[in-house]
């Protein structure tokens, strides 16, 4: 297996063109995903449409839970899959959900009720701390075992209550640094537009800039976001 994109000084990076696969079923995911990849040409399936079972996430990082997930989709579906694994890091309660920010949601995905219970940990602690930030890891696998990976942060604050109902997750409670609106408050270009029309302000935009810069083609006039 070659060595991921980020583990060396010198490295050749590996262009993605055609089809890939989305390695999600988390709709809100597979959608900005895929907002992302539209302007470069790339033909975006999902691991959900492909029938792919959902890999057990058993890293101890956002990137070795990025990792698992494109490598068995990229197996199964013998094409590049494309995974993220991403959460929200709260200081206060020592990093916490962190990677396990979707299980804290539950199997129902009850976003709300983690959210709530970020807020209810936050009071029983008297934390005056609200700082927290969001990571996003990004894995590109081949069939035959080439990976690059990537990762982005951005830092801001917690509101409560929430604020918003665009996005998904923890959108409506994270205040990015310099903003006064929400993740939850902000639509999707101004969240993860890529630039000239973007900034790309959220943790997964901040990854996808440098994945792209590495692995896909130039985007033309003609595709741009």
């Amino acid at each position: 297996m070659s060595r991921p994109a980020s583990s060396a000084a010198s490295v050749t990076h590996r262009r993605l063109e055609g089809s890939i696969v989305i390695a999600t079923h988390n709709a809100g995911k597979l959608r900005e995903l895929r907002e992302l990849l539209s302007p470069y040409g790339i033909e975006a399936l999902s691991a959900g449409e492909l029938g792919l079972a959902e890999p057990e996430e058993t890293g101890k990082s956002f990137r070795a839970n990025a990792r698992i997930k494109a490598q068995a989709a990229a197996v199964a579906a013998k094409l590049p899959a494309f995974a993220d694994d991403s959460g929200l890091a709260v200081e206060a309660l020592d990093g916490e959900p962190g990677i396990h920010s979707a299980r804290w949601a539950g199997e129902n995905k009850d976003f709300a009720g983690a959210m709530t219970k970020i807020e209810d940990l936050l009071r029983a602690r008297n934390a005056t701390d609200r700082r927290a930030h969001f990571v996003s890891a990004l894995c590109v696998a081949w069939p035959d075992g080439h990976v690059e990976e990537f990762e982005g942060r951005v830092d801001g604050t917690l509101v409560w209550p929430p604020r918003g109902t665009a996005g998904f997750g923890y959108d409506p409670v994270f205040l990015p640094d310099g903003h006064t609106r929400t993740f939850g408050e902000m639509n999707a270009e101004e969240k993860h537009g890529l630039p000239p029309k973007g900034k790309g302000l959220s943790h997964r935009a901040r990854a996808f800039l440098k994945l792209a810069s590495a692995c896909l083609p130039p985007v033309t006039d003609s595709l741009k976001f």
